[in-house]
């Protein structure tokens, strides 16, 4: 389901992510899940869930990466 808040992302998300990658992956997941509402549109037997957490996560990681501690970084 989409997300209104970064507040109702799930914990490994909260946990892990900075503030900003957080809304990178709160739009981003928010978007495909609209885009893909159709099944499809998705790739083999995928969920509309777990394709738009592919695409939300390929979002973030555009833009962040992880740094050798394991932390979340920008690039």
């Amino acid at each position: 389901m989409p997300y209104k808040t970064i507040r109702q992302l799930p914990d490994k998300v909260k946990d892990n992510l900075p503030k900003e990658a957080q809304r990178i992956y709160k739009e981003a997941f928010n978007n495909a899940w609209d885009q893909y509402n159709d099944p499809d549109k998705r790739k083999g037997s995928s969920s509309r869930e777990s394709a738009a957490n592919k695409v939300a996560w390929s979002a973030v990681k555009k833009k962040y990466k992880k740094n050798k501690s394991g932390n979340w970084v920008k690039k």
